[in-house]
């Protein structure tokens, strides 16, 4: 799926930087004016920074004359709303910007001392923040700077106006129909990105079916009578369903009877394949809930995963692991070719596996768990006082105290709730890849079931993989380790890029899917995104 989407580079830094356009403030060239219409009411983001603290940022940090009025164009194009932060917190263009950052550079250079505060903040997830205070501030102000350097690093040739960023760090909210017609539109600007991005092209030219359904009224909604349809089955509904996927185009033809045939059921095992659904070719009223989602929803999730594609990194020569959370799967690459991928189980809500990226480099065969104290508290200790032999029962002891709390982890083996083997890349969230012994899991079709870390379906075949080329680790040796019962860590020679990402719209070979959006993060794009979210 992800394949084609990190085969572009990202070109939205690209347009953050046009020199032509910056210029300092003891030249004559102009200033771009502040957009005062931007207000709390239609903003974006819904906090906003006192240009002045800007003025004391640059002369505190010394910024030369292009990147001072780089900076003052920026904010004076948004109104000097916050671009990086929302009331709530960090925004997802913010980890966004980090992952394809430190994909593509080694994080300290982001800045240590700025990283160190943008891991605390992620780690605490949404937070109230204040406009005004000094340290948001300057970790918004500093975000900026390095985004606008990694423009110039990046991209020195392409330029444009800070005009144009509208379009890639949004500023204001925009009707939905108003926002599809603007990327809809055949002009220079529309033409020149959807050439260099083929992922977001492709979503593009389903925006436009979509949109032109949307605008035609839509599909009728299905009033479903029974629970379940299948093959063979007589009834008024039957007919609804093959209009229904016939104006999406799954259903090939004009049949309009109603009969469940052989054509219907391919046509609805197609439709299941795209949307997240086991293939049974039988129509379910979660099914018929699908299908009722209207049009102009559909044009949304379009636009906000169009969004989403603008920060997706330069796809490495080399290997590269890929997790798309809602599509519950991992995928295997080298360079443009997907090697191979496979189910796995992101965290539940509440538990939400978080969108980064990191650099796998330790295999660890037999592993302990080492529980954390989140779990020893909500459920370990809880068990414990209902069962003297919950420990033992589990392979678990104590190796210790802290904060009032004991320090347990369970034994490699069986039982171990890691499998036989977990992949660490290292990060704030403290997640990692990881076997199971629950392999009934994936054979779920909505496999958000896990405490955040992501279990692997076949973690045999990513352990052979990543050591393919060891001379000492063989596919006999990689399957002992797996079973010996004694942890063995073995660093890789060369770190393999991961990357963390949340699609609930792509499209893959020509075809396009849908995914749930199981964090509700679309919920709350939409609301920042749009005037009418629906």
């Amino acid at each position: 799926m992800l394949k084609k989407i990190l085969s572009v580079s990202l070109v939205v830094v690209a347009l953050a930087t046009s020199c032509k356009n910056r210029t300092a403030t003891n030249t004559k060239e102009k200033i771009e004016a502040r957009k005062h219409e931007i207000n709390k009411n239609n903003a974006y983001n819904d906090i906003f920074l006192d240009s002045q603290k800007i003025e004391k940022f640059i002369a505190e940090e010394k910024l030369n004359d292009t990147l001072a009025a780089a900076m003052r164009d920026f904010y004076n194009e948004r109104n000097f709303e916050y671009n990086w932060f929302a009331s709530t917190g960090l925004i997802e263009q913010s980890f966004s910007f980090h992952s394809l950052y430190c994909t593509e550079y080694d994080c300290d250079r982001f800045n240590r001392s700025l990283e160190k505060r943008l891991d605390k903040l992620r780690v605490e997830g949404d937070t109230t923040v204040d406009a005004n205070d000094s340290s948001t501030i300057k970790t918004e102000l500093q975000i900026t700077q390095r985004f606008i350097q990694y423009a110039n690093e990046n991209y020195k040739t392409i330029g444009a106006s800070p005009a144009e960023l509208g379009r890639y760090i949004p500023a204001k909210k925009m009707p939905i129909t108003a926002l599809a017609d603007s990327l809809l539109a055949d002009n220079a600007e529309n033409r020149n990105y959807a050439s260099i991005n083929e992922s977001y092209r492709l979503l593009r030219d389903q925006l436009r079916k979509y949109n032109a359904i949307a605008r035609k009224g839509g599909w009728p909604a299905i009033a479903a009578d029974e629970k379940k349809y299948k093959k063979g089955m007589n009834s008024l509904v039957v007919a609804q369903i093959k209009r229904r996927l016939q104006i999406t185009g799954e259903l090939a033809g004009a049949d309009t009877t109603s009969i469940f045939n052989e054509e219907l059921e391919n046509a609805v095992k197609a439709y299941q394949v795209n949307h997240g659904y086991r293939s049974t070719g039988e129509i379910t009223t979660a099914l018929i809930k699908d299908l009722n989602i209207p049009a102009m929803a559909r044009v949304q999730m379009l636009l906000i995963n169009m969004q989403r594609m603008r920060w997706m990194p330069i796809r490495p020569d080399g290997k590269l692991i890929v997790v798309n959370i809602p599509e519950f799967e991992l995928y295997v690459d080298s360079g443009n070719t997907t090697l191979f991928q496979m189910n796995v189980v992101v965290g539940a809500e509440g538990h939400n596996t978080t969108i980064f990226s990191g650099n796998l480099n330790q295999i660890v065969f037999s592993p302990y768990w080492n529980i954390p104290p989140s779990i020893v508290k909500k459920e370990v200790l809880p068990g414990m006082k209902k069962d003297k032999k919950y420990l033992e029962k589990r392979d678990m002891e104590i190796t210790g105290n802290e904060g009032g709390l004991p320090v347990i982890r369970q034994l490699p083996g069986e039982k171990n709730a890691l499998g036989k083997v977990k992949f660490l890349f290292p990060n704030s969230f403290d997640i990692y890849l990881h076997d199971t012994p629950q392999k009934d899991l994936f054979k779920k079709s909505v496999r958000d079931l896990s405490h955040g870390c992501i279990r692997l379906s076949d973690p045999k075949k990513l352990a052979n993989y990543l050591l393919l080329n060891s001379k000492t680790w063989t596919p006999e040796r990689i399957d002992s380790a797996m079973n010996c019962g004694k942890e063995i860590f073995v660093q890789l020679k060369k770190p393999v890029p991961v990357i963390i990402t949340y699609y609930t719209s792509w499209v893959d070979k020509g075809v396009l899917h849908f995914a749930e959006d199981i964090y509700e993060h679309d919920i709350e794009m939409a609301r920042k995104m749009f005037t009418n979210p629906l």
